[in-house]
């Protein structure tokens, strides 16, 4: 469940161009408490994907609470990280060519920070011989988006073989599970984790060495935490939820009860009242995503307000004919999607106690964009 509005409310709110985006620091603590507690108060059993957070403040709040690894997409997520003072990060996405030449270049920059990549290929691996860079083997689970099928653990075990002292465990991404009804959510990620404990019985049993396994997005986590072939297992197992250490919408419907709260919206006003039943604030898709389907978001403090397709700048919102709502008025959203929402935006405000503490860079927002001197003419 989210806040009370009043929790969220700014002084000076009208001094502030919009759309903003808000983050609480002290939301997040209560966020990074609540998986900590999920995690059995361990941190070394969270991984978080940094592509929500994206702030090396934020970052620096997690290792303070003795969160040192991270998974993220991108070089420039990966940049961010070592540079917070990540202890361990893998970079969960098939870099090919140019991208995986700067992710050895980062690697070396970074010699203190212990870099993962991973791999479905022989020909991945390939790339990282000679590199100190460690290399987990990608595990489809069904989700159908990368690695090699769960099924194929002979074909699985060959790829650890070739990759020798590098191979540092199996990521196993089981996203898909934000697809099933919360009542079969759990027997089905269970279901996904036993095939998961054959295949790496099977990599044991051929001399194999499975250092680290990585489950669980936002959806499946408590279930990982729920499973007991995890419990007192020989190998390191690590969640990887990112999207809660703010929260959204979805995130929280798939949590409640976990003492989650919303920890970044976004602040808009109201430009426009074109009809008796419609009002526009200007937070269109290119502020609040709109990848998650409509309603984009929810107008907190405005149950009865219901967003409706966004373009660029406007957000269009169906009110009833008796609402209240002025011209200047100050809203704040929830996203469905606060990921590429945060991605958004290249500013963050950080609000302790109703007023603005500090401006916060989104640092790892969007790509890098390096070319080398070959490319140039």
């Amino acid at each position: 469940m989210t806040s009370p509005l009043d929790i969220y409310q700014i002084k000076d709110a009208d001094q502030i161009l919009t759309p903003a985006l808000l983050v609480y620091p002290g939301i997040v603590d209560t966020n990074i408490q609540a998986t900590l507690k999920m995690a059995g108060n361990d941190p070394n059993r969270w991984r978080p994907h940094i592509k929500t957070a994206k702030i090396p403040a934020i970052l620096l709040r997690l290792i303070r609470y003795g969160v040192v690894n991270f998974k993220c997409s991108t070089t420039l997520e990966l940049l961010t990280a070592c540079k917070a003072g990540a202890t361990d990060v893998l970079l969960a996405y098939p870099v090919m060519g140019a991208n995986a030449m700067r992710a050895r270049e980062i690697a070396k920059e970074f010699p203190r920070t212990r870099i993962s990549v991973l791999v479905e290929t022989g020909d991945q691996a390939a790339m990282w011989r000679g590199t100190n860079v460690g290399i987990f083997i990608d595990v489809n689970p069904g989700m159908d988006r990368t690695g090699i099928a769960e099924g194929r653990a002979t074909d699985i075990a060959q790829l650890a073989q070739q990759v020798g002292a590098q191979f540092r465990g199996i990521h196993y991404y089981d996203g898909h599970m934000s697809g099933f009804a919360a009542s079969e959510r759990e027997a089905r990620t269970h279901q996904g984790y036993d095939r998961l404990l054959r295949l790496i019985n099977s990599l044991e049993a051929a001399h194999l060495d499975v250092g680290e396994v990585i489950t669980s997005g936002t959806p499946a986590a408590p279930f990982a935490m729920s499973y007991n072939g995890f419990r007192g297992a020989h190998f390191v197992h690590r969640i990887s939820p990112g999207t809660v250490v703010y929260n959204d919408m979805t995130s929280l419907e798939q949590l409640a009860g976990f003492g989650y709260q919303a920890a970044a919206v976004v602040l808009s006003t109201i430009v426009s009242r074109p009809t008796e039943r419609v009002i526009t604030c200007d937070a269109g898709h290119k502020s609040v995503s709109a990848d998650a389907g409509v309603p984009t978001c929810t107008v907190m403090g405005h149950a009865d307000w219901t967003p409706a397709k966004p373009s660029e700048e406007h957000l269009p919102l169906e009110v009833p004919p008796s609402a209240a709502a002025s011209l200047g008025e100050k809203l704040y959203l929830l996203p469905r999607h606060v990921c590429p929402t945060v991605n958004n935006f290249d500013e963050a405000l950080m609000v302790v106690d109703g007023n603005i503490d500090s401006v916060e860079r989104v640092s790892a927002r969007g790509h890098e964009t390096l070319v080398s001197a070959a490319c140039m003419t």
